[in-house]
């Protein structure tokens, strides 16, 4: 029989959109001020290691944030420049 760690559900660490959002606005109001751990202690509400870990991969993977050479998150999506080039043929979405 399989213990109840090895039957946690694969969304156990799985963030609401709701979390997801208040850690990129914070991201986006004090970017480049923290690095990840940092960032983590200072959020507005408290999230687990885990889910924060998805957060911030999510967040990399659709080019949202970014690390700098001193390893602070930096918010890099900018809305603006997209609506610009969205429609140039060199760009595909």
């Amino acid at each position: 029989m399989e213990s109840t760690t090895e039957q946690q559900s694969p969304f156990a660490r799985s963030p609401t959109l709701q979390t997801v959002l208040m850690v990129e606005n914070y991201i986006k109001q004090h970017s480049g001020a923290y690095k990840k751990t940092e960032l983590f202690n200072s959020l507005p509400r408290k999230v687990m290691w885990q889910t924060f870990q998805v957060i911030m991969e999510y967040l990399e993977s659709i080019h949202k944030v970014a690390y700098d050479t001193e390893s602070y998150v930096v918010y890099i999506w900018n809305p603006a420049f997209f609506e610009k080039v969205k429609n140039r043929p060199a760009i595909k979405i």
